[in-house]
């Protein structure tokens, strides 16, 4: 079980694997394999479909299974920035919009030590 403190660092490490996979590559294998574009190109609409059920309910039941949930989380990191909404990744806008400033200072740090500390 993660500590709730280091939630989002811990998750953020996770990302780090992917920081150099071009984004083309990441649409690709996220359209291609992820769970919720599977649904929505064949037209299937979950067993649930209807229900009221919340965004956090919604990413348990659709992104946990997801072969794909982390490349999909880095994908939209880098495609909406701090403007997180809806279910993405497993999780929901409100986590997102927080994952991302710690996913965004690992980022700078990683190009800084890339970088040899000097700025370009």
């Amino acid at each position: 079980m993660v500590n709730p403190e280091n939630y989002y660092e811990v998750i953020a490490a996770e990302l780090d694997r992917y920081a150099k996979v071009p984004d083309a590559v990441l649409m690709e294998i996220v359209t291609r394999d992820g769970t919720c574009m599977w649904l929505w190109s064949n037209e299937e609409q979950p067993e649930w479909q209807g229900e009221e059920i919340t965004d956090r309910e919604l990413a348990a039941r659709l992104c946990e299974p997801c072969p794909v949930r982390r490349l999909c989380l880095e994908w939209e990191l880098r495609l909406a920035g701090e403007y997180q909404f809806g279910v993405c990744g497993g999780l929901t806008g409100e986590d997102r919009r927080a994952l991302y400033r710690v996913w965004r200072a690992r980022r700078e740090q990683m190009n800084e030590d890339q970088d040899g500390g000097q700025q370009s």
